[in-house]
């Protein structure tokens, strides 16, 4: 045998080899997050939204109640939690170019719980997946380069865990439910066009301020207090701008966001997408 052809043989086989193990690595790492997924609609069908009270929603700061008059369309059932797909630009911490990335999320209404997954393009045929789990309080982080090779794997710690609450109070706008009275977030008012939000779940708690233009539509959230730029995960990001609200049966969804980290006055986005697909799971 021509060693040529020897050297092909052996570059087949370890190309081969590879693909294999790629392919075995994919699966575990789908296995993972179609199992999270699971346990976060679980929770939601335990802890479904709570329900609309008139008493309660008239004691709300002003731009809250209009805000509701106007994500709140009609008549709802108790949903349990929320699914989406979406698509944008991406950009990986301590990056600053932006790639194509596809989600996944599927968040728990009425209790704070949610699992998020991405595909973002690293270079032509290299794709990174990663996934933000966060339930019962306990956050759990992971990045894999060919959902293979971990570049980032954060356990739980009391911040990580804070962040990951915010997370879920920082998508809060996608299902609004959530944000009733008698469920986890509580209100205070600030001005006619803004109010601060707290999630309060697991002895842990999550504030954010919420901003609200003339017609109700909540237009962006924001933490008070400066992110680190300097860590390996984004996190929850300080700030989301939310745009392009359409309706989806009886409430108003925003469909446009961008996700940023924030400090020092200053805005990074990280995640700049859109809504492909959103439903909601009833209790």
């Amino acid at each position: 045998m021509r060693p040529v052809r020897i050297i092909a043989i052996g570059i087949g086989a370890l190309v081969a080899a590879g693909a294999a193990a790629v392919t075995w690595s994919s699966v575990g790492t789908e296995a993972d997050i179609d199992s999270f997924a699971e346990r976060v609609a679980d929770i939601g069908l335990a802890h479904p939204a709570p329900a609309a009270d008139p008493a309660r929603m008239a004691d709300l700061p002003e731009p809250v109640r209009r805000y509701f008059d106007f994500a709140l369309a009609g008549p709802l059932p108790r949903y349990a939690a929320m699914h989406l797909e979406a698509e944008g630009q991406f950009r990986r911490p301590l990056t600053e170019a932006f790639n194509d990335t596809t989600a996944e999320q599927t968040i728990a209404i009425g209790e704070p719980a949610l699992l998020f997954a991405a595909t973002t393009s690293v270079v032509p045929g290299v794709w990174a997946r990663a996934y933000d789990f966060f339930a019962e309080g306990q956050m759990e982080m992971k990045a894999k380069v060919l959902s293979t090779l971990t570049v980032v794997d954060e356990r739980e710690t009391p911040e990580l865990n804070r962040i990951s609450l915010r997370r879920w109070l920082l998508e809060s706008a996608l299902y609004p439910q959530a944000l009733l009275p008698g469920g986890p977030v509580t209100w205070e008012p600030i001005d006619e066009t803004s109010a601060r939000a707290t999630v309060s779940a697991d002895g842990l708690s999550a504030t954010m301020i919420a901003r609200f233009d003339a017609e109700g539509r909540m237009t962006e959230m924001l933490a008070e207090e400066d992110g680190d730029l300097t860590t390996p995960y984004h996190g929850s990001g300080e700030h989301v701008a939310r745009s392009d609200y359409r309706a989806v049966g009886n409430q108003m969804i925003p469909h446009g966001f961008t996700i940023s980290r924030r400090a020092g006055g200053e805005l990074y986005p990280f995640w700049d997408g859109r809504i492909t697909t959103i439903r909601f799971q009833q209790d």
